[in-house]
């Protein structure tokens, strides 16, 4: 666990606790992040096999997860299933879209994509879908 990339879900808080306990109880099996966020930070995409440690917001190393696919799609075009995989509740895409807004819209544009970012439907989103292969004791 130690020597893996570290993977953080959300800002430090409650949303990242409830998000890290969904994914080591397996209800979280999906993830959703911004192209343009790769591409801003000059990053690669994630790719299928990669591993990285899971941590809570004290830092500690919860679970390893393994990447097993991932696709680019626009905005407009993100798949039901994909909505549920995030294991927040989801019942349909428009419930998705709206929370998934609601957090690119307040923390990401005038950050680390800067003021001139805007989210649309041609927005392209990574869908990343991933299975725990190791929880921490």
């Amino acid at each position: 666990m130690d020597e893996l990339p570290v993977f953080e879900f959300a800002s430090q808080g409650q949303l990242r606790e409830k998000l890290v306990a969904a994914i080591v109880a397996g209800e979280k099996t999906a993830t959703s992040s911004l192209a343009a966020a790769y591409a801003s930070a000059g990053e690669p995409l994630p790719q299928v096999g990669q591993r990285g440690t899971v941590i809570d917001s004290a830092g500690t190393r919860r679970a390893v997860i393994e990447t097993t696919a991932v696709e680019v799609s626009p905005l407009s075009e993100v798949p039901l299933a994909h909505a549920v995989a995030e294991g927040e509740g989801y019942a349909d895409v428009a419930a998705w879209r709206a929370a998934h807004t609601k957090l690119w819209s307040s923390r990401t544009p005038h950050g680390e994509l800067g003021p001139n970012f805007r989210l649309d439907d041609s927005t392209l989103i990574v869908l990343e879908r991933f299975t725990v292969v190791l929880k921490a004791r």
